[in-house]
């Protein structure tokens, strides 16, 4: 298995992205996993989620037969994926007549790439774009630890167990039951075993999971474990399910604001960093993390606008991790998941408060750094200055301070996940 008595050992990781079917139920014209989403496609936007989470040994995109051309290029319809693969291979596989076959396919290919050496396998939906990198890491660890793992939600609606008359059979408890999602993570050549005895035995099942547990001589008698998924970790099966311009469901949304701030003390052999960029100057702020004011107060504005909690809950102070980490991460990864979950931003309007040094010398450079940091224009971005007058800590240039504003829209609303 993966864990020993002593320690974990750290399996490398593989992404299958399965993409080969119809999507007859979208009748819209095309693939879902094609269809334009955020600054790409349904499926650029589901391997953007993963690349920028963990680095992957191998990616395998299953895909229906002849379309190897018009998948390359949704995969990397985002110009960031490219970006993230960086020397990651990627293969396209055609799947088969059933989504089983098609994860069968590219488990072959995987087991060959990797010359049959062991690694853990992520198997995600690519129509679910929704999924974030706090769910993904979850996940993974629970694999890790167990060789087997699920994702899944309690259903919302009470669930009954039908006969083929129509009549109740069964009132099931809620509680003990799960919806389950993707991605699933297993153990790569011993999921292959068990979808190679599915496939001699003709036998069909509901997904990887199930297959996992119908070989318990192949898997060791490990069962899958379960781990909190996320609502709107959703997945496109019609075509409401996504606003598509032009349709009639395209829609402002909702629209949320969210506010931050942050203050810290300026101590001097620290750098002072400002949304990214550091000014000099003989003093910087005193923070667990490098102490960027300005990109701390962003970070909470979004999650306060997106609902997903707060910069205290995304990276304790007490996790050693984040001793000194970059604010520019710590921004990026809550702004993945901010999006994933649906939120677009408007624009944020920024204040900072410090005494010295000046800041309009460099408040384009800050500018530019923040747009770049969420990949939107400038133009949506602004930061002003104000000093205290000589008053208080700011006043003497013993503190500095930085509040935030900020504006999301959101076309589909979905319920979100707090990170606790």
């Amino acid at each position: 298995m993966v864990t020993t008595d002593s320690q974990t050992v750290r399996l490398p990781l593989v992404l299958i992205l399965a993409a080969a079917g119809s999507s007859s139920r979208m009748h819209c014209g095309t693939k879902k996993e094609y269809l334009p989403m955020q600054n790409g496609t349904v499926l650029s936007q589901s391997a953007r989620a993963f690349l920028q989470t963990e680095h992957f040994a191998l990616v395998i995109v299953a895909i229906p037969a002849g379309h190897e051309a018009q998948a390359r290029s949704a995969f990397f319809a985002d110009g960031t994926v490219a970006e993230l693969l960086a020397d990651t291979p990627i293969q396209f596989v055609t799947g088969g007549a059933t989504r089983q076959a098609s994860v069968c396919h590219a488990l072959e290919a995987a087991s060959a790439a990797l010359n049959q050496s062991d690694s853990l396998v992520l198997i995600h939906d690519a129509a679910r774009p929704f999924v974030t990198g706090n769910l993904i890491k979850k996940v993974i660890h629970t694999a890790q630890h167990y060789g087997a793992a699920v994702p899944a939600v309690i259903p919302t609606d009470t669930q009954k167990k039908c006969n083929s008359d129509g009549t109740i059979q069964e009132h099931l408890v809620r509680s003990k039951l799960a919806a389950v999602q993707t991605p699933q993570v297993f153990l790569l050549q011993t999921l292959l075993s068990c979808h190679r005895l599915a496939a001699q035995q003709h036998i069909e099942y509901t997904d990887d999971s199930e297959i996992w547990d119908a070989f318990p001589e192949t898997t060791g008698h490990s069962h899958v474990h379960v781990t909190a998924g996320e609502s709107s970790n959703r997945k496109i099966t019609y075509a409401e399910d996504i606003d598509l311009p032009g349709t009639r469901q395209h829609s402002m949304g909702q629209i949320r604001i969210g506010l931050g701030s942050d203050l810290h003390r300026l101590v001097e052999g620290r750098p002072l960093v400002i949304g990214g960029v550091t000014i000099p100057f003989e003093k910087g702020e005193a923070a667990h993390s490098d102490g960027d004011v300005l990109l701390h107060a962003i970070t909470d504005a979004v999650l306060g606008a997106s609902g997903l909690g707060d910069i205290g809950t995304y990276f304790p102070p007490e996790d050693p991790q984040w001793k000194n980490a970059d604010s520019k991460t710590l921004l990026n990864i809550v702004w993945q998941d901010v999006r994933a979950n649906g939120w677009q931003l408007c624009n944020l309007d920024c204040v900072l408060e410090l005494e010295r040094p000046a800041f309009s010398p460099h408040r384009d450079a800050v500018i530019a750094s923040i747009a770049n940091i969420l990949d939107v224009p400038r133009e949506q971005i602004f930061v002003k200055a104000k000093t205290n007058e000589g008053l208080g800590e700011i006043g003497a240039s013993l503190a500095v301070k930085a509040y935030c504003s900020c504006l999301l829209t959101c076309p589909s609303p979905k319920s979100v996940s707090l990170r606790l």
